[in-house]
């Protein structure tokens, strides 16, 4: 008998580049003259990684809890979608085991600020850092990403819930 389920989510996010707007990746404030667009503070980090959960959990998407269409999200802090996919999360039995995140930007480079995102992440999530990976990729003066005109994020997490103890009903 199996005593461990373990699940995985997908999550991506794109945002434009607007001038004037604070640029917010995994909750850490990065110096840079522009800011990704959004309803909320625009996140891309944290949208894909609360897409990830949500989906690993089979819980639907961040347009479907958190509508754009809601006054009550504008401009929201994104850790309150994590916040709410972690509580949903958590009251399945489910812990994150790990997230691996691609934040796809051709300017500002990331390479100095990967790892005070990876930190305030694993914080969030509240597992260790080596939990948390973060990889930061150009678009190599390609499409959208590469223009300067958007950003982009993928995030895959994997989560388990111990089942020993519990009844299943076989």
């Amino acid at each position: 008998m199996t005593t461990m389920d373990i699940r995985v989510g997908l999550g991506h996010d794109t945002h434009r580049l607007e001038e004037g707007r604070p640029l917010i990746l995994g909750g850490i404030t990065i110096e840079h003259s522009h800011g990704l667009a959004g309803h909320s503070d625009g996140d891309i980090v944290l949208h894909a990684l609360t897409d990830a959960i949500l989906g690993a959990i089979g819980a639907g998407d961040i347009g479907e809890l958190y509508p754009d269409t809601e006054a009550i999200w504008k401009g929201a802090d994104s850790r309150i979608f994590i916040e709410g996919a972690l509580a949903r999360m958590q009251g399945l039995g489910y812990e994150v085991v790990n997230t691996d995140i691609i934040i796809h930007a051709q300017r500002p480079k990331l390479g100095p600020d990967k790892e005070r995102i990876r930190d305030h992440v694993a914080a969030l999530l509240a597992v260790e850092p080596d939990r948390v990976n973060i990889k930061a990729k150009t678009g190599e003066k390609v499409g959208h990403i590469g223009r300067l005109e958007a950003m982009a994020c993928q995030a895959v997490v994997l989560l388990q819930r111990d089942l020993r103890g519990r009844d299943h009903g076989f």
